[in-house]
């Protein structure tokens, strides 16, 4: 690739949103503003003051999202006009969703999901493709696939948490409470980050690597449909029913989402340290991506996780205060979430006060996402404790 490393990384010098705000800007904030007062008109009498608070919060994130990164606008767009149409034609009759055509094989939840699934897949091996091909048609599918899956995908989330309720009051809730639906936010966050960074650094050479983590999680998701039948909807258990979920599952998600990135970025770069080392000229040390562009775009995303999974970690100290009567109490799975965050404050403070980089730098991060791998999977298969409700 001919590209500098100077012409990948001039994207993010550009100025401030805010200080060059526009017509189509302040649009999308009175948008944004608008669906979220119709939200809280529509479901005012079932919120109380934290929940308030948080729809607060998130429709703030959203405005400023928008203005920070352009192509969420149509994203959200999209997925709130699908998940209105799924509304409208769910009305009050769940049963719906086995006669009516548009939600059977389309907008109800499972239906989106296995839509996503396909989708993901057919993205991953298209990127690749285009990586070998290098071609740009090719490479432009495989983004539209990405982004046609994640829609699908965040259009699901949101109709089964109207599914839940529809099953009844005191069994609806947030579709994050399980391995099942938590394992869709992965894949979906995932994917938005690495659109994000293909979006900034004008590439779609990375897109293979971070979408073999996101096909994973697609092969758990099936296995998981198939064999356990997990997808049904389930009551609460009483740890669960509590605001704190709200934020601290999505907050600990953007850290494993930026870590599985990193990590798929740091096997991309051993293998293009490989391949330089044995074939210089080959096609594949043309293709993949420079070693510059990776290195950057890994501290990127670890350094973002790490934020986001210190945040999701004081948040989840502060609901086991309210839940279980202290702010630690070295459960398994905060033990090994504390070995998650120190593993990689390690290896950012290597990065930022040594100049570490390279591929010691990449191995460490493919390492990290087995270590997040067992936080996140193995201490629910291998140990028990406070958590035991994420169980296989």
């Amino acid at each position: 690739m001919a590209v500098t490393h100077e012409v990948m990384l001039e994207s993010w010098d550009q100025p401030a949103p805010w200080r060059s705000l526009r017509a189509w800007d302040v649009l999308w904030g009175l948008l944004v503003l608008a669906g979220s007062g119709y939200a809280y008109m529509l479901y005012r009498p079932y919120m109380d003051g934290y929940e308030v608070a948080i729809q607060s919060g998130a429709t703030l994130a959203l405005i400023a999202w928008g203005l920070y990164w352009k192509p969420a606008r149509a994203f959200t767009l999209v997925v709130t006009g699908l998940a209105v149409i799924a509304l409208w034609r769910y009305g009050n009759d769940l049963g719906l969703r086995r006669s009516n055509f548009l939600l059977k094989y389309f907008l109800e939840s499972q239906a989106a999901f296995m839509w996503m699934s396909t989708l993901y897949v057919l993205a991953t091996l298209t990127y690749f493709g285009a990586l070998l091909s290098r071609s740009d048609f090719t490479g432009r599918t495989a983004t539209a696939l990405t982004w046609s899956a994640t829609v699908m995908g965040l259009t699901g989330l949101l109709v089964r948490w109207r599914e839940s309720y529809l099953l009844g009051a005191d069994i609806g809730h947030i579709p994050v409470s399980n391995l099942y639906e938590v394992f869709i936010l992965f894949a979906l966050i995932t994917a938005l980050l690495y659109l994000f960074y293909e979006d900034r650094h004008r590439t779609r050479a990375m897109g293979g690597f971070a979408l073999l983590a996101i096909s994973g999680a697609v092969a758990f998701l099936l296995w998981y449909t198939l064999d356990r039948q997990a997808h049904h909807i389930q009551p609460l258990i009483p740890a669960l029913q509590s605001y704190w979920m709200k934020i601290h599952v999505p907050a600990n998600f953007i850290g494993y989402g930026a870590f599985a990135l990193a990590a798929m970025l740091g096997v991309a770069y051993l293998l293009r340290v490989a391949v330089e080392a044995r074939q210089p000229t080959g096609l594949l040390a043309r293709v993949l991506p420079p070693l510059e562009l990776l290195d950057d775009v890994m501290y990127k995303a670890i350094a973002l996780g790490f934020a986001a999974f210190t945040i999701a970690t004081i948040l989840g100290a502060l609901w086991a205060a309210e839940a279980w009567g202290g702010y630690w109490s070295w459960d398994p799975k905060e033990t090994w979430a504390l070995i998650v965050w120190l593993n990689y404050a390690a290896w950012l403070h290597l990065r930022l006060t040594k100049g570490w980089r390279g591929a010691p730098m990449a191995w460490w991060a493919v390492i990290g996402l087995f270590v997040t791998l067992f936080a996140f999977l193995g201490v629910n298969m291998f140990l028990s404790g406070l958590h035991s409700y994420g169980t296989l």
